[in-house]
């Protein structure tokens, strides 16, 4: 049976490379990734802010993953912004379908459908790795305090 360390790992290692690449997708393709941002009908009033601050919290979420004692934080985080993607997809979806993604790289590629499945895979992987990891937190918590005790105990 597989670890559920492993299985944190592996989603988060995940998680990383998908925000890793998109950051960097986004900050080699600024132009474009500016422009599409401009003409969508959700995002045009604060085009330059989210062109800017998106990479940037990517990178950040990539560093939480990265970093183990932060690690639950980015899940959260990883968990929170591909909702916020997810809402955005339905939104253009229903309001501008013919609209081209603004993702980066070879996500630009999937069709809002697509997007949507791809999202919500990760939605549900990062709630699993929120579970597993704060299951395994609990676990090491009653270990210490349980060593803890015996260490008292021996006084």
């Amino acid at each position: 049976m597989v670890k559920r360390t492993t299985i944190i790992e592996i989603i988060s290692l995940l998680n990383i490379i998908l925000f890793l690449y998109t950051g960097i997708a986004k900050i080699m393709d600024y132009s474009v990734f500016k422009e599409q941002l401009a003409v969508s009908p959700i995002l045009s009033w604060a085009t330059t802010s989210v062109a800017v601050l998106l990479p940037i919290v990517e990178f950040a979420i990539v560093l939480m993953l990265l970093i183990p004692r932060w690690r639950l934080k980015g899940l959260y985080a990883s968990l929170g912004i591909m909702i916020l993607f997810t809402v955005y997809i339905v939104a253009m979806f229903i309001f501008a379908p013919e609209m081209p993604c603004s993702c980066g790289g070879i996500i630009e590629l999937l069709s809002w459908k697509g997007h949507l499945v791809f999202n919500s895979v990760f939605v549900l992987l990062n709630g699993w790795a929120m579970y597993l990891q704060r299951k395994e937190n609990c676990t090491l918590v009653q270990k210490s305090q349980g060593m803890n005790a015996h260490w008292v105990r021996r006084q």
